[in-house]
């Protein structure tokens, strides 16, 4: 299939990204302005200008609009509070849904606040997140579930992003990961596409998409060797990409390990996002090729092109198709020497 006329099929499928939808806030602050505080004697850091975006699931949600899928939709769980407010206007002008966002009195959204030196434009001081310190209400929980069984049959792509680290505050719950097993199995021709960061083992009969160091903690967890086939089988995925960066990605599914190889990148910006601009191009691909390889491969070229941007960066069909030109392949995406399959 030509690099053009796949963008040009992404305007007819749409996705739904699941998961933890945050708001990424990026601040610049003066150091000039940092005299200490009368009343404390702490120092101040002087903000001057910020930036709001959509981050965690909301990246790949901003990739997949940018790619142009004619509809995306994000679900997860969001505070009544401003940051909430912000995320909604940063979906909105990305041309995201949001509608489907639950919203839970008391809680804070989900943020993370960046400080970026002004003078140089590095981010050089800590960073503050504002985490969910608990699990979601009952109540909340099953509005998330009842939302994603009623939402995700109208989509063609389901793309789940589990980004919490602890156990407490995400929005992939075990009652959402349980319908989306369910959705899954019942919807056998669906992508399916999963990236959590510490709990992949608790997923079934999905796609997994994991990083070298995720798919190793998976592992461990289980108390079994660094095996991707066992982690495979366990999981009941039909396919596992593991990603490693520069080094390109690996599929793992019942015929063996594959590796894909990753367009090299010459002292990338920022690869902040890289993983999330992966699973939006790769699971679009896959969608339209049903060939895991083709998805890898478009998945690579996708966090190429965003890791040579500041912060969460996008690719549109533009810049996708001048990087097939720069590789000498705008006129298909690679076969897999294997034959075409289904990715289920």
């Amino acid at each position: 299939m030509k690099v053009e006329q796949a963008l040009e099929k992404f305007r007819e499928l749409s996705a739904l990204v699941v998961g933890d939808v945050c708001l990424d806030r990026w601040c610049r602050y003066e150091p000039v302005f940092a005299q200490p505080s009368r009343e404390t004697g702490l120092p101040r850091v002087a903000v001057t200008s910020y930036e709001s975006t959509a981050g965690a699931a909301g990246t790949v949600a901003s990739n997949l609009a940018a790619l142009g899928t004619g509809r995306v939709a994000a679900l997860g769980v969001i505070g009544e509070d401003g940051h909430g407010f912000e995320l909604r206007r940063a979906l909105e002008a990305r041309g995201i849904e949001h509608d489907a966002l639950v919203v839970e009195p008391g809680r804070p959204t989900f943020t993370y606040t960046k400080l970026i030196n002004d003078r140089t434009g590095v981010e050089d001081l800590p960073r503050i997140d504002y985490v969910p310190p608990r699990d979601l209400a009952p109540e909340t929980d099953a509005e998330l579930v009842r939302r994603f069984r009623t939402l995700a049959p109208a989509f063609d792509v389901i793309v789940v992003s589990d980004q919490a680290e602890i156990d407490v505050g995400g929005a992939v719950t075990p009652g959402l990961r349980e319908a989306i097993a369910e959705f899954a199995e019942s919807k056998p021709r669906k992508t399916v596409w999963v990236d959590s960061r510490a709990r992949a083992e608790r997923f079934r009969s999905v796609l997994l998409k994991l990083n070298r160091e995720e798919a190793e903690d998976a592992c461990h967890r289980l108390n079994i060797p660094l095996d991707h086939q066992a982690l495979r089988r366990y999981t009941s995925a039909p396919t596992l990409i593991v990603t490693s960066g520069a080094e390109g990605a690996i599929i793992i599914d019942h015929r063996g390990v594959t590796p894909v190889p990753a367009r090299r990148v010459e002292q990338p910006v920022d690869i902040c996002g890289a993983g999330d601009s992966f699973n939006a191009g790769a699971s679009l691909m896959l969608t339209l090729t049903g060939d895991a390889m083709q998805a890898a491969s478009f998945g690579n070229l996708i966090a190429s092109i965003t890791i040579m941007k500041s912060g969460t960066g996008t690719a549109t069909p533009g810049e996708v198709i001048r990087a097939f030109q720069q590789l000498g392949e705008a006129s298909c995406v690679h076969n897999d020497k294997r034959g075409s399959s289904p990715h289920r």
